[in-house]
C-alpha cells in the first residue's frame, strides 16, 4: 500500500528544492525554507505536541544554576558514612546539576509528578486548568525537559518508575517510549490504590488503580523477583537430598496439545496404573518420569483415588524468586490512606494529602537487587521515598541513599519533606515528642540558586559553590578534618605546615590551579587527591570567555 503521507511530504519537499534555487542569494529565505524541510523530514511517527518554553529555561540563558547549602538543616546522625540529599528548588534547575555530579551514577528514579487533573499542576507559576487548550502539551514539555536529562543519570543497569494514572498514562508511554524506547520499557505495575469506591465515582465507574511505569537504562536491568514460599520444603522422612516438597505432576492446560505427555504412569511395586488427565496429560514425558521412578522421586498415594506426585527438593530449584507480579497485593504496598496515616504519624498532625504508601516504596525498591544503590525522586513532595529507604536499610541492613529534589510550593520543603526526614533520622517530631529510636543516616539541604552570566568575577562567583558539587558528587561533608578541599596555593601551604594537626584525613579535593610542592606530594603521598572536575562549570565559563 501506498504511503500518501510520504507522497506528500516528497512532493513538497521537491517544491523547496526549486524555491532555493530561485532564491539562492536570498540568504534569510534559504534559512527559513531549511526549518521548513527540517519539519517535514522530522520523525512521522510518535507522539507531537506544542512545545511549550518555561520560565527556568529562560532563566538559564541568563543566569548559571547553582546549589547554595543551607547548613542549618544538615543531620549528622551517622558520623563517618555517607551523606543523603534535600534539593530545595524547580527540580529542571536540580537536575541540570545533577547531570554534572551524578551522570551514569543513579540506580533507581521513582518519580511521582503532577497527574494534570486540572489545578495540581503548575506551569511557569500559574496552575494549568481543565479549561486550558494547551495542557497536554504543556504537561509534556515539562516532562519531555525533565526525562531527558533523567536517562542520562541512570546507570546502564538502573531504572526508573514513574507512578501516574489514566490522565496522562498514554501521553507518559509514548514519550518515555520515545526518551528510553521502547525495547527498554520493562513493564507497568498496576496499583489498586483506593480502599473502597465512593462517592467521587463518574458514570458508576470507580477509579480506584493508578499504573507505575517502568523504563532501564540499558538491556542488563531485572527485578530481583518475588521470594518463593519455601517453607513447605521438609525432610519428615529424612531423605539424605535434603528438604522436598510434594509436587503436582498434572501437565498444563496446553499439554492436550503434546501426545508424548499422555501415558499411563505405573507403580512398579503395585502395579496399579494411574492414567492421565485427558485435558492436561503430565507435565514430564515418560522417559523422565521413568528415571524419576528409578530415582524414587514419585510419591505414589496410599488412597485408590489418589494421583502421584513429584518429590521436589529444595536444592534443585534454579532461583529462589519468581516472577513479580505486575498487579500489586495491596496487602504488599498498601494504598493512599496507608501513606496518608503515615505521614501523619511521622509528623503528629495532619501534614500532606494523599502521599504514597511507604509500603508501595519499599516493596518496589526492594526489587533492585543492589542494597547499596543510590535512589533518586526528583518530585519528591512529602518525602516518602526518603522515609522508604531510611526504613529498608534498617529492616534488611542496606546501605541505600537518597536524593530528593522538590520546590517549596507552599513552604512543603521546609514544612513537610524536611521535618519528615529529620523526624525519620532522629526520632523526634518537630513538636518535641518521641517519633521512634530513630534511624541512622546524614543529610544535607541545598538551595538552588542562580550566578548571573555578565557576573563581573564570574569564575569567583562560581568557585564559591564548588564545595556543594564536590559533596554531592562524593556523598561526603568537606568538614576540614576528613576531607579537605584546597583551592589556592596559600591553603596548600597553611595545610601542609600543620599537617600534625590532620591525622584522619580520607581524602582531598585540589583545584587544577594549585602546584603542590615535591614536599607537599610525598606529605599527601598516601592520602587519595582529587583533582576538581573541569566538568562543574567549565563549559559554562568558556561560554563566557572565561577559564578555571
Amino acid at each position: 500500500m501506498a504511503n500518501l503521507s510520504q507522497q506528500k511530504r516528497e512532493r513538497m519537499l521537491a517544491f523547496l528544492e526549486t524555491l532555493k534555487t530561485k532564491n539562492a542569494d536570498d540568504d534569510d529565505t534559504l534559512r527559513a525554507i531549511g526549518e521548513i524541510e527540517n519539519e517535514l523530514n522530522s520523525k512521522k511517527y510518535g507522539l507531537v505536541w506544542e512545545k511549550h518554553e518555561e520560565a527556568v529555561d529562560v532563566k538559564m540563558k541568563d543566569y548559571i544554576p547553582v546549589f547554595t547549602e543551607d547548613h542549618d538543616r544538615e543531620i549528622t546522625a551517622a558520623p563517618g558514612e555517607d551523606y543523603n540529599f534535600l534539593l530545595e528548588g524547580d527540580n529542571l534547575h536540580s537536575l541540570k546539576l545533577l547531570e554534572k555530579t551524578q551522570k551514569g551514577k543513579i540506580d533507581m528514579i521513582y518519580i511521582d509528578p503532577p497527574y494534570n487533573l486540572g489545578g495540581d499542576f503548575v506551569y511557569d507559576d500559574s496552575y494549568i486548568e481543565k479549561e486550558d487548550a494547551f495542557k497536554h502539551s504543556k504537561w509534556l514539555s515539562f516532562m519531555q525537559n525533565r526525562l531527558a536529562v533523567a536517562k542520562t543519570l541512570l546507570t546502564n543497569c538502573g531504572c526508573i518508575m514513574i507512578s501516574i494514572n489514566d490522565s496522562e498514562y498514554a501521553n507518559l508511554k509514548l514519550l518515555c517510549d520515545d526518551i528510553f524506547s521502547d525495547e527498554k520499557y520493562q513493564g507497568t505495575f498496576i496499583w489498586k490504590s483506593r480502599q473502597r469506591a465512593d462517592s467521587r465515582n463518574v458514570n458508576n465507574i470507580s477509579i480506584d488503580h493508578e499504573y507505575i511505569l517502568v523504563y532501564s537504562r540499558g538491556s542488563n536491568f531485572s527485578f530481583l523477583g518475588r521470594q518463593k514460599d519455601i517453607t513447605k520444603y521438609k525432610n519428615p522422612d529424612n531423605d539424605p537430598r535434603g528438604p522436598w516438597a510434594s509436587i503436582d505432576l498434572s501437565g498444563l492446560a496446553d499439554a492436550s496439545r503434546r501426545p508424548n505427555l499422555h501415558y499411563d504412569i505405573v507403580n512398579p511395586e503395585t502395579g496399579v496404573h494411574y492414567p492421565p488427565n485427558p485435558n492436561r496429560g503430565w507435565s514430564k514425558s515418560k522417559e523422565t518420569l521413568s528415571r524419576m521412578i528409578e530415582e524414587q522421586r514419585i510419591l505414589w498415594p496410599s488412597s485408590p483415588n489418589g494421583r502421584p506426585r513429584e518429590k521436589k527438593f529444595l536444592n534443585e530449584l534454579q532461583s529462589q524468586f519468581t516472577g513479580f507480579s505486575s498487579i500489586l497485593d495491596s496487602e504488599d504496598v498498601g494504598y493512599t490512606t496507608d501513606g496518608t496515616r503515615s505521614i501523619n504519624n511521622v509528623l503528629g498532625k495532619r501534614a500532606f494529602s494523599f502521599p504514597k504508601s511507604v509500603k508501595l516504596l519499599k516493596t518496589m525498591i526492594n526489587q533492585i537487587p543492589n542494597k547499596e544503590c543510590t535512589i533518586l525522586d526528583f518530585f519528591a513532595g512529602s518525602g516518602t521515598t526518603a522515609q522508604a529507604v531510611l526504613e529498608l536499610n534498617q529492616e534488611d541492613g542496606g546501605n541505600r541513599h537518597f536524593i530528593l529534589c522538590t520546590n517549596n510550593e507552599n513552604d512543603i520543603c521546609e514544612n513537610v519533606t524536611y521535618p519528615r526526614v529529620k523526624t525519620v533520622i532522629t526520632g523526634i517530631r518537630p513538636d518535641g515528642s518521641k517519633y521512634s529510636d530513630g534511624i541512622s543516616a546524614n543529610l544535607k539541604y541545598y538551595k538552588t540558586d542562580f550566578v548571573a552570566r555578565n557576573e563581573e568575577y564570574l569564575s569567583d562567583a562560581l568557585l564559591k559553590h564548588i564545595a556543594e558539587m564536590i559533596q554531592l558528587e562524593n556523598g561526603i561533608k568537606l568538614d576540614g578534618k576528613r576531607y579537605l578541599m584546597i583551592l589556592t596555593d596559600e591553603q596548600a601551604d597553611d595545610i601542609s605546615s600543620h599537617w600534625n594537626q590532620y591525622p584522619d584525613v580520607k581524602a582531598i579535593y585540589l583545584s587544577k590551579n594549585v602546584l603542590l610542592t615535591t614536599d607537599q606530594e610525598t606529605l599527601f603521598d598516601n592520602i587519595p587527591v582529587y583533582i576538581i572536575p573541569d566538568y562543574y562549570f567549565d563549559f559554562e565559563l568558556r561560554e563566557e570567555g572565561e577559564s578555571w
